[in-house]
């Protein structure tokens, strides 16, 4: 049976990689912070004593992942772009000229790859598993294609912007 002083050794051990790593997929401090915690919290309710250092960084990942999956497009643009609801009125964001912008950089400047796996996920809605399928490829590749694909979106708006 895991005691309170098991987790809390996981915890001084594993607590600053675990976060670093949801920061990286979700770039929101408080949404990382809790996930690490609830990890931490299930472990202790759960009972499990013999967790690595690699089963709890997969299980950050796989949380992020899920958590990221249950937001709306729009929540997941607010949550990649770390916009506040005062900066972006639902009605005037995206306009007209950033989608243009938002095409034309999917056309221009992803790999053939990469703009495959991003029409695949919001032209025709498709998970990543149902994308991985499609493509013969990883869920974790699929995710690579997708954050390197924001990224050249964000570096491209904000440069034009």
């Amino acid at each position: 049976m895991t005691t309170t002083n098991d987790i809390e050794q996981l915890f001084i051990t594993h607590y600053t990689s675990m976060h670093r790593l949801a920061m990286l997929l979700l770039r929101n401090e408080d949404v990382a912070r809790d996930i690490v915690h609830d990890i931490f919290e299930s472990l202790l309710n759960a009972g499990h004593t013999d967790v690595s250092g690699q089963y709890l960084l997969k299980s950050v990942r796989n949380r992020c992942l899920n958590y990221l999956r249950g937001l709306s497009t729009s929540e997941r643009i607010k949550e990649l772009y770390a916009l506040d609801e005062q900066e972006v009125a639902a009605e005037e964001w995206p306009d007209d000229e950033t989608i243009a912008k938002i095409h034309s950089t999917v056309s221009n400047n992803l790999t053939d790859a990469c703009r495959r796996v991003v029409e695949l996920r919001f032209t025709d809605g498709m998970s990543y598993k149902e994308i991985s399928q499609t493509l013969g490829i990883s869920e974790v590749a699929v995710y690579k294609h997708l954050r390197h694909a924001i990224d050249v979106l964000r570096k491209q708006l904000s440069k034009n912007g």
